[in-house]
């Protein structure tokens, strides 16, 4: 651990004891890491493996937020939208979103009135205003049946939401945290103002403040230790679903289907050859050890939601990956699912003198956002170090010259001539300039060791496992990338092979 480490009845301690790998916890590690604390997080199955890479993968407002009038949450993600073009351009791209209208849709002028306020409620350096669209003339119509003749079209920002958390999580490591993946929090005791943490690994430690941020696992881990009240915040548990097809359409914009229920749906293009079409809002009522998974009736939903706006059809037996998420939403005791708040609430306490900071709610456009305001909570809990530092700073790989993705791609498929241009492209938007650290000097496919499949090759593999915990298959084929889709149980069998997991 970084400097601040110090020892407690002869067991290692650190200033924080952050629980839970995903966006909100590997952002709360980065942040506070940087500042010059000591760090140790612990995730209990791999980095992002539950909510954070369920996601419908967008940098955005939320515009139909505005609907709900949250505008401090939309004024506040747009704002990070920012941060995030600058901060993460391999990762994190601006992304045009066609809006259809027809007689069963919100009414244009309310519309109009909710992109202009989305246009105008954040500075904007590098993403156009929204404007009016008339199909019968605009391309964008083409994929489109029935009577959408008119429209709009605005901006926000794709994500690949799994690579953001590992890239936080090896930024943390870069600034002196310790990350422990496959390691769960056993119990958490309050002992002379610290808390004692015991693993499943049979780790012990002492920490001078404990961060919950283990998503919809955060009221089960304050009730299992023995620390709720009746002040307690209770959390809301909401699935959300997708289902991945066939692209649908040509093109690299993304449509915003509005339903008859008042809902609104994204079709985004995917992986350059499918389409991800989500998300669902429903009641996850299995409870929070139940993983997540997405039923007849959602993938219907979706599908039907698709069909009411593209000419290319779709039943549920075109769909060729799912993936759902339950999105631990702070109960603020709206009725319907899709009301509920997004924004983030932080709960603190103190037992035995010991503080703790809980983590409710939250997406993955303020987690950067969150991070900073969980760094007050610790400022007043255990003392200040240094400030904030993370609204400018560049996460690993993100140093490209201008931000410019195109520019960066070209000048890695003139340097390495002698590779697939696929490949190439799909690491740079991955790794950005961090990918020469594994593909070194290589000339041809050979000098990166035993080839996988997909574009999948040793050098890649034992970089994952070396600088980003990835451990299985799993990790590297549908988290650290999406190379399942492109690939068969070949590559899978071999790659398992190679780490270990067949005996």
């Amino acid at each position: 651990m970084n400097s601040g480490v110090f020892s407690v009845n002869g067991l290692h301690s650190c200033d924080l004891a952050i629980i839970g790998g995903g966006v909100n916890g590997t952002a709360i590690a980065r942040d506070a890491a940087g500042r010059g604390y000591s760090v140790a997080l612990f995730e209990k199955g791999d980095l992002a493996s539950a909510t954070s890479s369920a996601s419908t993968k967008l940098i955005h407002g939320g515009l139909r937020y505005l609907e709900y009038g949250e505008l401090r949450l939309v004024k506040k993600a747009l704002a990070e939208r920012e941060v995030f073009l600058k901060t993460a351009p391999h990762i994190v791209s601006p992304m045009r979103f066609v809006l259809p209208l027809s007689e069963n849709t919100r009414k244009p002028w309310i519309i109009r009135l909710g992109l202009g306020l989305y246009d105008h409620l954040a500075r904007r350096d590098v993403l156009p205003d929204s404007q009016s669209i008339d199909f019968r003339t605009s391309p964008l119509g083409d994929p489109l049946f029935g009577n959408y003749e008119q429209g709009f079209v605005y901006s926000d920002c794709w994500v690949d939401d799994a690579r953001l958390v590992a890239l936080q999580a090896v930024d943390a490591a870069r600034n002196g945290a310790h990350i422990h993946t496959r390691t769960g929090v056993r119990d958490i005791t309050p002992h002379d103002g610290m808390w004692e943490i015991e693993t499943d690994t049979n780790l012990r430690l002492y920490a001078r403040m404990v961060i919950n941020a283990t998503g919809p696992w955060v009221r089960q881990f304050l009730d299992q230790n023995a620390l709720s009240t009746h002040a307690t915040p209770k959390i809301r548990l909401v699935r959300g679903s997708h289902i991945v097809v066939p692209a649908l359409y040509k093109g690299d914009q993304s449509y915003l289907m509005q339903q008859p229920d008042g809902r609104v749906v994204f079709a985004i293009p995917y992986e350059g050859k499918f389409t991800c079409i989500g998300t669902t809002d429903v009641e996850h009522d299995a409870g929070v050890d139940v993983p997540p998974q997405i039923t007849q009736a959602e993938t219907a939903y979706l599908c039907d939601a698709a069909n009411r706006y593209f000419s290319a059809q779709i039943l549920p037996q075109n769909v060729v990956w799912t993936y759902s998420g339950v999105r631990p939403l702070f109960d603020d005791g709206k009725g319907k699912a899709a009301a509920v708040t997004r924004d983030y609430h932080l709960y603190n306490q103190r037992h035995g003198g010991a503080p703790i900071c809980s983590v409710y709610g939250g997406k993955i456009t303020t987690a950067r956002a969150l991070a900073d305001s969980v760094m007050d909570d610790v400022a007043d809990a255990i003392g200040t170090k240094a400030g904030a530092w993370t609204q400018n700073s560049i996460l690993p790989g993100g140093d490209l010259i201008d931000g410019d993705m195109g520019e960066f791609a070209a000048d890695i498929a003139a340097m390495y001539p002698g590779l697939e241009a696929e490949m190439l492209l799909r690491q740079a938007r991955a790794y950005g300039t961090w990918m020469t650290r594994f593909l070194g000097a290589a000339q041809q496919p050979a000098d990166l060791g035993r080839d996988f499949g997909g574009g999948l090759f040793e050098a890649e593999v034992e970089y994952l496992r070396r600088v980003e915990w990835a451990r299985t298959a799993e990790d590297i084929l549908w988290r650290r990338s999406k190379i399942g889709l492109h690939t068969g149980p070949e590559t899978l069998s071999a790659l398992k092979r190679h780490l270990g997991e067949m005996g």
